[in-house]
């Protein structure tokens, strides 16, 4: 699996988002994590990357990589 794709598929593990996949998170949540910065490791680099797909308007594009499960 590609990073991409590992980093959509990816579930919030905590706050008020907990349980929801990253690509599915609100663009304000993540705008936020940007302003604070994100958390150290693996997570932070995900959240950096969907924020960085959600403010180049790349949701369509990544969406055929979301699993449903």
């Amino acid at each position: 699996m590609n990073p991409v794709e590992e980093a959509i598929n990816q579930v919030m593990p905590f706050g008020k988002y907990s349980g929801r996949k990253l690509i599915h998170l609100p663009e304000p949540y993540l705008v936020w994590f940007h302003q604070q910065g994100f958390p150290d490791g693996r997570l932070g680099e995900q959240l950096a990357l969907i924020y960085e797909i959600k403010l180049n308007g790349l949701e369509k594009t990544v969406s055929p990589l979301i699993r449903n499960n």
